[in-house]
C-alpha cells in the first residue's frame, strides 16, 4: 500500500519593482560594451554608408539612384546612433581612432561634437521638464504660461513645434540651429560648426559642378533630408506623445522622467535595425551608458522597463503626437490648442 504525502506550498510574494536610484543602479550591469561588437557595428555601418553613397554616383537608371540615395540616408541615421552612443561614453571609450572617426562624422552630418554633446547632455539632465527654451529638445510650456506669452513669443514657440519645422530638420535644426545659431552665439566655442558648414556647402558645390543637379539631389540633398527629417521626428516622438508626463523642477525625478516621459517607439525590424534600437528610448534614458545593441536585452530582463507608453510610425500615431502643443496640468497631459 503506497502512501502519498503532500508538502505545504509556499507562495512567494511578487518581487517588488525597483524605482529611482535602485533602478538606475540595477541597470549598470548592462552598461558594459562588447568592444569587438562596437567596432564591428562602427566599421561595417561606415563601409555600407560609403558604398551606398558611391551607388548614387553610378550611371544607372534614376530609380536605382533613388534606392541608393534612400539607403544612404538610412545609414546616416544608423551611424548617427553610433556617434550618439560614442559621445555618451557607451562605446569605444578612450579610442583615438574612434575619436577621429566620430569627429569627422560629426562635421559631415552637421552635428559637431561640441554643440551636440552640450545640448544633448542638457536634454538628458532635463528630460520632461517644462521649458520654453528647448535646449537639446523641443520647447514645451504649460497651457497657462503659453497664454501669458506675447504674440511674438507664441509664434516662435509654435513654429519650433510645427510639423514642417520638424520634418525639415536638415535646414531648421542641423543647418540653422546647431551651426548658424551656435556660431552667432559663441563663435570661439563652436569653431567646428563653421568647419561643418564650409565643408557641407563646399561638398555640395563640387558635386553640382562635376555631376549636375541630379547628382546634387541624389548624392547629397536627399540622403540628408531623409536622415535629418527622420531623426528629428524620432527625437520629437520619443518625448512628445499621448501619455507623456511633464513636471516643474521641484517635482522632477530622473528615473520617473525616463519611464513616464520617454516613449517606446515600436518599429518594424528593418527600421529598428537602421535606427540602432533607438526606439527603446526609455531604456536609454534610464542609463545612457548602455550600448545601443544592448537596449533590447535590458528591457527584456528588467521588469521595470517592460510596460512603457508606446507609439509607432503609423500615420494616426504620428498625427496624434504632432497635435500636442502644451502641457495641461489640470488634465495631467499634453493637449493641442
Amino acid at each position: 500500500m503506497s502512501m502519498i504525502t503532500y508538502q505545504d506550498t509556499v507562495l512567494e510574494e511578487p518581487k517588488k519593482l525597483l524605482t529611482g536610484k535602485e533602478l538606475i543602479l540595477a541597470s549598470k550591469k548592462y552598461a558594459v560594451e562588447d568592444r569587438q561588437k562596437s567596432w564591428f557595428y562602427t566599421l561595417s555601418t561606415l563601409a555600407f554608408l560609403i558604398l551606398a553613397f558611391v551607388g548614387t554616383t553610378l550611371d544607372y537608371h534614376w530609380a536605382i539612384k533613388l534606392v541608393f540615395s534612400l539607403v544612404s540616408g538610412l545609414f546616416i541615421v544608423k551611424f548617427f546612433v553610433i556617434y550618439h552612443d560614442y559621445l555618451h561614453g557607451a562605446i569605444l571609450r578612450k579610442s583615438k581612432v574612434a575619436d577621429w572617426i566620430m569627429t569627422i562624422f560629426g562635421i559631415f552630418v552637421l552635428a559637431p561634437k561640441t554643440i551636440w554633446k552640450r545640448t544633448h547632455d542638457h536634454h538628458h539632465q532635463n528630460n520632461s521638464k517644462l521649458s520654453s527654451g528647448g535646449i537639446g529638445s523641443y520647447p514645451l510650456v504649460s497651457k497657462e504660461k503659453f497664454y501669458r506669452l506675447s504674440s511674438k513669443q507664441r509664434f516662435t514657440y509654435l513654429a519650433a513645434r510645427h510639423p514642417l519645422t520638424i520634418f525639415a530638420g536638415y535646414i531648421t535644426l542641423f543647418i540653422f540651429d546647431f551651426n548658424v545659431g551656435s556660431i552667432v552665439k559663441s563663435p570661439k566655442n563652436h569653431w567646428d560648426s563653421l568647419i561643418a558648414l564650409v565643408f557641407h556647402f563646399a561638398a555640395a558645390g563640387l558635386i553640382y559642378y562635376f555631376g549636375g543637379l541630379g547628382a546634387l539631389f541624389f548624392s547629397w540633398l536627399l540622403p540628408f533630408i531623409l536622415a535629418h527629417g527622420l531623426g528629428s521626428y524620432l527625437f520629437y516622438a520619443q518625448h512628445n506623445f499621448p501619455g507623456a508626463v511633464f513636471a516643474e523642477n521641484k517635482d522632477w525625478d530622473y528615473a520617473e522622467a525616463a519611464i513616464q516621459s520617454t516613449s517606446f517607439l515600436v518599429m518594424n525590424p528593418v527600421l529598428n535595425w537602421f535606427t540602432g534600437n533607438i526606439g527603446y528610448h526609455h531604456v536609454h534614458h534610464i542609463n545612457h551608458r548602455i550600448p545601443f545593441y544592448r537596449l533590447k536585452e535590458t528591457m527584456v530582463e528588467m521588469p521595470e522597463l517592460q510596460t512603457p507608453v508606446t507609439t509607432t510610425l503609423r500615420p494616426s500615431d504620428m498625427i496624434a503626437c504632432l497635435k500636442l502643443k502644451v502641457w495641461d496640468p489640470a488634465k495631467g497631459k499634453m493637449v493641442g490648442l
